[in-house]
C-alpha cells in the first residue's frame, strides 16, 4: 500500500489490523534508512526478511509506504495499491493529524505538493488498484481487505 503523506495509509493499517491481519507501517521503526541524495529507501535486508517469512506463512501482510526503493519489492506484491485523494484533501489532513508530525510546516506543504504532482503518477503507473480515501474508512478497508482475502484463523 503506497499514497502521498495523508492519504490514509496509517488508518486503513490500524482498520486491517483490527481485522485480525498482520500490518507494517514502515514510517515506525527501522525499516527506513536515508540513502544517498538524501532519499528515505527501505532497508533491503529487513523487508527482504519481512516478505520471506510472508512468503513461509502464505498469510496476508500489508506493507505501507513511500520510499524511492519499493519498486524493487513489487515482483513480490500480490498487489500494489495506492491510496490517493485530491492535493486539497491531503493538505487539510497533514494540518491536523497528531499521529505524525509531518506536513505542519510550509517547507513539508511544498515537499507534499511537489510529490504529489511528480511522484504519485508514478505510484499510479505501477499500481494494480487505486483507492479513493474520500470513502468512509471502513469502506477503504473493506476494498483492501478483499484484496487479500480472509485474515489468518485467531489462535
Amino acid at each position: 500500500m503506497t499514497g502521498m503523506s495523508g492519504t490514509g495509509k496509517s488508518t486503513a493499517l490500524d482498520g486491517l489490523a483490527r481485522r485480525g491481519y498482520r500490518v507494517v507501517d514502515t514510517d515506525y521503526g527501522d525499516w527506513v534508512e536515508v540513502a544517498h541524495g538524501g532519499e528515505r529507501q527501505w532497508r533491503a535486508d529487513l523487508v527482504d526478511a519481512l516478505i520471506a517469512e510472508h512468503e513461509r506463512s502464505g498469510e496476508p501482510l500489508f506493507i505501507a509506504g513511500t520510499v524511492w526503493n519499493q519498486g524493487a519489492f513489487y515482483p513480490r506484491f500480490a498487489e500494489v495499491v495506492l491510496l490517493s485523494a485530491p492535493l486539497d484533501v491531503l493538505l487539510d489532513r497533514v494540518a491536523t493529524r497528531d499521529t505524525n508530525p509531518f506536513g505542519r510546516t510550509a517547507a513539508d506543504r511544498d515537499r507534499i505538493t511537489r510529490d504529489t504532482a511528480e511522484v504519485e503518477p508514478l505510484l499510479r503507473a505501477s499500481a494494480t488498484a487505486e483507492i479513493d480515501t474520500r470513502r468512509p474508512v471502513a469502506e477503504v478497508v473493506d476494498r483492501l481487505a478483499a484484496l487479500a482475502g480472509p485474515p489468518p484463523a485467531r489462535r
